[in-house]
């Protein structure tokens, strides 16, 4: 489902979803936030969310979507970090702008819609920009170990890697999560710190391409 008040862009993403492999059906609310609450709006996997249809922005709109677990995919025309960061932060699946085009808005529609990752450029650079109190502050070695462990099939083969014990790693491993609970972004799997570790410009996806 797309909310956004721009016709020619909802035919962008219409043309996009369509080539799509496989092909992703896309419903049209317009500018009606209701739609998003009654059929077919309701079933939707994924909403593809503009974040400024007024004057202000609808993060509580926003939040309230989140609330009720659905997948949102903020497609905006803002580029600023703090917008993003607080689309993330209220739980967001990602957020993208729009001038990131197709190439990182199917890509993120899919994830969202199998609950992995996708961090596009923009939102990494939010982050890593970012020196707020949901940023924690890593050691270095949290952060070495942290790199190990995501270019490693396991924390055995990370723990070689560095000279370290399995048991070292697991606890600078465990101290990471903590520190991420606590500033408010959990990050209970793998899966889930890596793309805090991109978000946050610990590692940049490229390095972890091996």
């Amino acid at each position: 489902m797309i909310l956004d008040d721009h016709p020619a862009i909802v035919a962008g993403v219409r043309a996009w979803c369509g080539q799509a492999d496989p092909p992703i059906e896309l419903v049209d609310a317009g500018d009606q936030i209701s739609r998003l609450w009654t059929e077919p709006g309701a079933s939707a996997d994924v909403v593809v969310f503009d974040l400024h249809l007024g004057r202000q922005p609808l993060f509580r709109e926003l939040a309230r979507l989140v609330d009720a677990g659905r997948q949102v995919v903020v497609y905006s025309q803002r580029a600023d970090g703090p917008t993003a960061r607080e689309c993330v932060r209220l739980g967001a699946f990602t957020y993208l702008t729009k001038a990131e085009g197709h190439q990182h808005l199917v890509p993120a529609i899919q994830a969202a819609a199998r609950n992995v990752p996708y961090t596009p450029p923009a939102l990494s650079g939010a982050f890593y920009a970012d020196d707020g109190p949901d940023r924690p502050a890593l050691s270095n070695a949290e952060r070495e170990t942290l790199r190990a462990w995501f270019e490693s099939d396991s924390k055995r083969l990370a723990a070689h890697k560095l000279h370290l014990s399995v048991k070292t790693v697991e606890t600078y491993i465990e101290r990471v999560r903590i520190k991420y609970a606590n500033a408010g972004r959990p990050a209970r799997t793998k899966a889930a710190l890596l793309e805090r570790a991109i978000q946050d410009g610990l590692v940049h996806p490229d390095e972890l391409a091996g």
